[in-house]
């Protein structure tokens, strides 16, 4: 309270931009500083009843008193009154079309006004720098005003959006589960409710459930999320982290209902970027966080992986992903990261036949005259297919491509069904003639 009264005593209502300028001290707060500018004040006054007076000397109605920083105060007279122009007038400056003149009178003057702004200008420097003096030493209690005020701003915003967006209070204990129902993204939800259909068009957001546990009981540790490209596999995923963080923070979050047994860290390798200042590929920095994740996490982590193996060869993508969940899965005596795993390969939803806590989940998608409708809703089991085709349509690519696809996508399905030649016998693994390799279906298409 004494800080802020001296500051409110001691400050300009309109402090100016820079401290040289004057203003910044408040009338009555410095007697010495408010003499000096009386001072200053009045004397700007003197040049002002000088200047009429001269006029009315002289007959020069023109005749002005100005000022600049190599000449000082002068008297300004055009040319064509030059020879009204008395003899106590002495010439300092010769202009084009102007002549001026100092006087005896004026020079006397100068001196008191410049100085008495100088001196003001100076005063008020010094007591600014005592204020910063006198603030510094309430540093500490600042300090800690400071990070009440930030507390306090943080949850009037936890408090706001609660009540703005319906949001719930999540129960945070030291189970191994993770139960949210109706859980929604907090930003996309917002963002979808400013389109133009708003929250009452196809654009509202849909939400989603998720339960997870480390033991896989009774709900999966790993859940696997087959679907479509645009379906919403990267927003859920993302969410359920959003949800969890905010829980984790004190915040109240976007769901119905919301249990969370303590999460240690929340690990996620999503998006994709590159490092080329440092030389690293895509797939190279997918890597490097994979490994951060694979060789710190511990079973009570949460875990999203988006797209793992996607920047290499579809083989080498595809072992790479069916590995990482492997090694995620726990054994049937211990406990794992519960884990969220979106891909495209569609091979790895056979892992559920021999991986006990891992669930298969898609999002579903209806067709309409071989167009696709996104539903956006989790349901268990795997996707049927990506779908990817109908999506470049719906991206703008032109018919003829899109056709072109098809009938190559077609070709390849066909060729990747039919079986393979047998394995040769160990008398003859040595012996590999073109006869028994496999045709290529790419070479095929163009033969």
């Amino acid at each position: 309270d004494s800080l802020s009264t001296l500051l409110a005593k001691g400050l300009a209502d309109e402090l100016p931009s820079k401290l040289d300028e004057g203003g910044t001290i408040r009338y009555g707060f410095d007697s010495k500083l408010d003499e000096l500018r009386t001072l200053s004040s009045s004397s700007k006054t003197w040049l002002s009843e000088f200047e009429q007076k001269e006029q009315t000397r002289t007959g020069i109605k023109n005749l002005r008193i100005r000022y600049n920083g190599a000449y000082g105060y002068f008297i300004e007279i055009t040319k064509s009154h030059l020879e009204r122009v008395p003899e106590d007038y002495t010439r300092r400056q010769t202009m084009k079309n102007a002549e001026r003149f100092i006087t005896p009178e004026l020079k006397e003057q100068e001196q008191a006004i410049l100085h008495a702004e100088e001196q003001a200008i100076a005063r008020e420097q010094s007591l600014f720098q005592e204020l910063i003096q006198t603030i510094l030493s309430h540093s500490d209690p600042l300090k800690a005003t400071a990070e009440a005020i930030a507390q306090l701003d943080v949850l009037i915003g936890f408090a706001n959006k609660a009540r703005e967006w319906d949001y719930c209070k999540p129960t945070l204990d030291n189970s191994n589960q993770l139960h949210i129902e109706q859980g929604r993204h907090p930003v996309v939800e917002q963002m979808l409710k400013e389109s133009p259909l708003g929250l009452a068009g196809t654009h509202a957001f849909v939400p989603n459930d998720c339960h997870l546990s480390t033991t896989g009981e009774p709900r999966p540790q790993i859940a696997l999320l087959t679907g479509p490209n645009m379906a919403g596999k990267s927003t859920y995923i993302r969410q359920v982290a959003l949800i969890v963080l905010m829980a984790q923070t004190g915040a109240w979050v976007p769901a119905t209902h919301c249990q969370i047994g303590i999460v240690d860290r929340i690990f996620s390798r999503v998006g994709a970027s590159d490092q080329l200042a440092q030389g690293n590929s895509t797939f190279m920095v997918e890597m490097n966080e994979t490994a951060n994740i694979l060789n710190n996490h511990t079973e009570n982590s949460l875990i999203i992986l988006d797209e793992i193996g996607r920047g290499t060869s579809t083989y080498d993508g595809l072992s790479i992903a069916w590995a990482v969940i492997e090694h995620l899965h726990s054994n049937n005596n211990h406990a794992g990261p519960r884990t969220l795993f979106a891909t495209h390969y569609h091979e790895l939803t056979k892992l559920s036949q021999n991986l006990t806590k891992l669930q298969n989940f898609s999002i579903a998608v209806k067709e309409w005259n071989d167009e696709i409708i996104f539903v956006r809703q989790i349901i268990k089991g795997p996707a049927d297919r990506s779908y990817g085709i109908q999506v470049a349509r719906l991206a703008g690519l032109p018919p003829s491509v899109i056709d072109r696809a098809k009938t190559i996508l077609d070709h390849l399905e066909n060729n990747s069904q039919q079986s393979t030649p047998k394995a040769s016998s160990k008398k003859n693994s040595s012996k590999k003639t073109e006869d028994t390799a496999p045709p290529s279906p790419q070479i095929d298409l163009f033969s």
